[in-house]
């Protein structure tokens, strides 16, 4: 019995040496590998070397504990936006969004470690933002920034992605999203646009004044034409025609008189004499 129990009492020991020794392992190699994701790379720090020149892309590596670190870089392109009021060239104050979709140069990953960290992207994108659109929007009038609004973030563009490139950054897309003007310039629109439909009115009231000018003389003219014509004709035909407008006229006139209710006296005598003057004439 006393045998039997030593016996246990030494395979338990040696299997928790073993165990222990499985542990260490295990420890040992945890530290020893690291994995980098898609989408990743991974930057390794030596202590005594430094940051090394090559990257490690994606998958499992081995690292040396102790002496190497890796450090993971995030390689897929990532949005970031920024806003910024800036002077305009006539002294106006401008609101822009300007949103990036930014990413690193792979190659020169070691160089953004060593000089940025990280955090490169927070670090440089908004800074350079910023001068960009400042000093492209000095460059124009605040009305210009929405007449030659292509222009404007085409410029934009190019000066942003030269400075990102200093940095070592990749801008795959540049875009303005918003732009807004200040109290000030809004209501020089709003006065501006006040005088402009002032001065349309003025010019209308001065054509319609025109053509009612013209329509008179026109008038005028067909009205002396007309008199001319009447005067040639009753010089040629003699007065017939103006008795017979006359007669038609009293003969109207008559006719309304014995219509009307507030007439209830007609003189007696020649009845003739209710032509108005026709005997009068002759």
């Amino acid at each position: 019995m006393a045998g039997g129990g030593q016996a246990a009492v030494s395979l338990l020991k040696k299997l928790a040496q073993a165990a222990a020794g499985l542990g260490i392992a295990a420890s040992a190699a945890s530290t020893a590998l690291y994995t980098v994701d898609g989408g990743q790379r991974a930057v390794i720090f030596d202590r005594f070397r430094g940051v090394l020149p090559e990257t490690s892309s994606e998958g499992t590596h081995f690292i040396v504990p102790w002496l190497q670190k890796p450090f993971i870089f995030d390689i897929r392109t990532r949005p970031h936006s920024f806003s910024s009021t800036s002077g305009t060239k006539d002294l106006q104050m401008v609101s822009l969004t300007l949103r990036v979709l930014a990413r690193p140069d792979v190659d020169r990953l070691p160089d953004i470690f060593t000089s940025l960290g990280l955090e490169y992207d927070d670090k440089v994108l908004p800074s350079i933002g910023n001068e960009v659109l400042k000093a492209v929007v000095a460059q124009f009038n605040a009305d210009q920034l929405l007449t030659e609004r292509p222009h404007v973030s085409a410029l934009v563009r190019e000066s942003l992605i030269r400075r990102a490139r200093e940095f070592n950054i990749v801008l795959d897309d540049v875009a303005i999203t918003h732009l807004a003007y200040g109290p000030d310039f809004s209501q020089a629109v709003e006065k501006k646009q006040v005088a402009q439909q002032e001065a349309e009115r003025s010019r209308f009231l001065v054509a319609r004044a025109e053509q009612e000018r013209r329509a008179a003389i026109v008038r005028a003219e067909g009205e002396s034409e007309a008199a001319r014509l009447i005067s040639e004709a009753t010089a040629a035909a003699g007065t017939g025609l103006i008795e017979l407008r006359r007669i038609e006229a009293a003969k109207e006139i008559a006719g309304e008189l014995a219509r009307s209710p507030n007439v209830s006296y007609i003189p007696a005598g020649d009845s003739s004499q209710m032509l108005l003057g026709i005997n009068g004439a002759r």
